[in-house]
């Protein structure tokens, strides 16, 4: 604890301010940038995601904010929510600060307060006035496994007033009880090792419940506080996975709550930094504050999304989203994509992204298409589509880490080798979707296009012990191994592979002429999947994969200007929100019930942006952006970025709090002007 003057500190800043010299203003990134995204709210029931907030620097809990209008909630923050191998909110509010006269032994109604509820970019404060008190709560996250509270109480009033200061709480009823711990509380959980500590270094007396679901506990020292004073309060949330991980922080306790302020500093300084490397773009985009507001928030979902090395998972990786039960571990497709927004303005994440994946490559080739905290839950049914290397490249342009190029190098040719071994099954230098064993469901996820309209009719064909194949050759993923090809070279060429280059531009060559020829239909001006066999064009549908031959530069400029002109059909995929993923005249186009029949998903929206700019259509590019960015719902107001949205209503759909979507997002806003 520590006692400040307020009194001293102003005077002291006015004497300094007064002396020097005029400066330019510097921006306060993560005061400005407030309340971009409302996470205010407090959980109703134990395995709700409802609502979703704030985590940082990897951890595995989060915390909300109370709604304002939940006054008997002030004083503490909503939860925290665990994200192990699913989310459980711990408390609707674990630890509410308790303030007691220690003359009369009443407490003070903090209800009764004015509250200020701020979400800064990192950091969650919650300033409360009273008659006579004024009261700050701030949280942050000073470690993957510590957030820090730092309560300021400052006495308003003219006279000396003495306190009590504790806190309250009750826990949610499945699966966890309190005991007490050496500095503290410590919550146990029925299943696992897993532990969750409130502590701090003062002596407290503390009293827990007989069915150990809630508590009070208080300092045991009274606090003098005088008038104009500031009394600061720390207290730790920690959650551990294992003792081990308790004991490396150990010694890190006292600093942390003595250490506060520049704690605090450093925490603002960090969070600058995300934000201004985030906006240090020339796209005319961000010359709009509400896109950079937009991407301010953008930051902060894929920032709260990142989990640290725990359990299985050896690197830090990015979850798809925290607010929503089936999405607690890495996904292939998702981490590739993220990479190259979080590269941005956290290249070791972005690496890290990459590293999570690549730790489960098998001695085949294949990368599982998503693991876990418990690697019984990995996938290994299918991978998807082939980014990495797009990836890699982009963390290497971004920040000319050529040492992570020589790592990663090897693993991609065995990666881009193993589309050719198990997903060819003619072996004609064509690939297929496929599964590792024999379903369709699992081949149709390998797409990432789960009930994409033309795997209607798809059946299975096996190709080898290890892999079965759709029986028809897919025009995207034919274009992401052309485009791979390219990359490849590119990056054998900065480690001086110079003939491995030579021969994945020659390859990439041969492969660009045929998918531009055996993938065209000339009658209908789009690309589309085609049949192994009799080599048909399935026309079924027009959807996404028929604008990523112009995204990776295969399309010769007739193609690009005939699926252009249907792009910019405002009945087909220039809608409201563009881009749907099945064209919306399509008999079968229904955005409510098919997660890939009609609604927009953000990457395949940013490939058809990217695809338009190719071929020099920056105008309609320039259209169809203004309409993904202005008619998204939510998204320029305080809303979670959705994981996917309505064409025709601009309605936000499924999971909140999305990571690619917030990748892409970024992407578009902060890519580089350079038509």
């Amino acid at each position: 604890m520590k006692h400040r003057d307020i009194t001293l500190l102003l005077l002291a800043l006015l004497v300094w301010s007064g002396c020097q010299p005029k400066a330019d203003k510097v921006t306060d990134l993560q005061k400005d940038m407030a309340n971009v995204l409302n996470i205010q709210g407090i959980p109703q029931a134990q395995y709700e995601l409802e609502p979703f907030g704030f985590s940082d620097m990897g951890a595995w809990h989060g915390y909300a904010l109370p709604s304002i209008d939940s006054t008997t909630y002030y004083g503490g923050f909503s939860g925290p929510l665990t994200m192990k191998m699913w989310g459980q909110w711990l408390s609707k509010n674990l630890c509410q600060l308790e303030l007691t006269d220690a003359s009369s032994m009443t407490t003070t109604d903090l209800s009764k307060a004015k509250a200020k509820l701020n979400y800064k970019p990192g950091k969650l404060e919650q300033t409360l006035e009273l008659e006579h008190l004024s009261l700050k709560l701030s949280l942050i996250f000073v470690s993957d496994r510590s957030a820090l509270i730092q309560t300021d109480i400052t006495n308003k009033s003219e006279q000396s007033q003495s306190l009590f200061v504790g806190w309250k709480g009750e826990l949610f009823p499945k699966g966890i009880t309190l005991s007490k711990s050496e500095k503290g509380l410590q919550i146990d959980f029925e299943e696992g090792d897993e532990f969750f500590l409130i502590h701090n270094d003062s002596d407290k007396s503390i009293q827990i419940s007989p069915d150990k679901k809630s508590y009070q506990m208080f300092i045991k020292d009274k606090q003098e506080v005088a008038s104009g004073e500031i009394l600061e309060v720390n207290l730790l949330h920690s959650y551990y996975f294992n003792q081990e991980e308790a004991s490396k922080e150990i010694s890190l306790y006292t600093n942390w709550l003595n250490q506060s302020d520049q704690l605090f500093a450093d925490n603002k300084s960090r969070w600058n930094g995300y934000l201004s490397k985030a906006l240090n773009s020339n796209n005319p985009l961000l010359d709009k504050e509400e896109n950079r507001k937009l991407a301010a928030k953008c930051v902060q979902t894929l920032m709260t999304n990142w989990r640290s090395p725990a359990g299985d998972l050896k690197h830090s990786g990015v979850f798809p989203s925290a607010a929503y039960q089936g999405f607690y571990g890495f996904w292939s497709w998702d981490s590739w994509k993220q990479a190259v927004a979080l590269v941005r303005f956290n290249p070791e994440l972005a690496k890290s992204n990459l590293y999570s994946m690549f730790q489960y490559q098998d001695e085949m080739g294949m990368v599982a298409d998503c693991v876990y905290f418990d690697p019984k839950e990995n996938n290994w049914r299918d991978t998807k589509a082939p980014l990495a290397s797009w990836a890699v490249l982009e963390i290497y342009k971004a920040n000319s880490d050529l040492e992570f190029v020589k790592e990663m190098y090897p693993k991609l040719v065995k990666y881009h080798n193993w589309w050719y071994d198990y997903r060819d099954n003619d072996q004609n230098g064509l690939c297929e979707y496929g599964s590792t064993d024999g379903s369709l469901i699992a081949a149709k996820w390998e797409s990432g296009m789960d009930n994409a309209v033309r795997f209607d009719d798809s059946k299975m064909l096996k190709n080898n012990e290890h892999g079965w194949s759709m029986n028809q050759e897919s025009v995207d993923l034919n274009a992401y191994l052309q485009a791979e090809k390219e990359d490849l070279a590119e990056l054998a060429e900065l480690i001086d592979h110079t003939e491995e280059a030579k021969s994945y531009k020659l390859e990439a060559s041969s492969l660009k002429k045929r998918i531009a020829t055996e993938f065209w239909d000339e009658t209908t001006g789009f690309f589309y999947d085609r049949e192994i066999v009799t080599g048909k064009l399935l026309t079924v549908q027009q959807g996404p994969e028929g604008w990523i031959p112009l995204y990776t530069g295969i399309a010769t400029k007739e193609q690009a200007k005939r699926v252009t002109s249907i792009l910019m059909d405002s009945t087909k995929f220039a809608t409201k929100v563009p881009f749907p993923t099945l064209v919306a005249d399509h008999k079968k186009f229904n955005p409510l019930k098919g997660y890939w029949r009609g609604p927009v998903w953000l990457d395949q929206a940013y490939f058809g942006i990217k695809a338009l700019e190719k071929y020099g259509y920056n105008k309609e590019a320039d259209a169809l952006s203004e309409k993904l960015i202005q008619n998204a719902e939510g998204l320029l107001l305080d809303s979670p970025i959705r994981e996917n949205y309505h064409p025709i209503s601009g309605k936000g759909l499924n999971a909140n709090h999305f990571s690619w979507s917030a990748a892409h997002y970024l992407m578009l806003l902060s890519d580089e002007d350079d038509k």
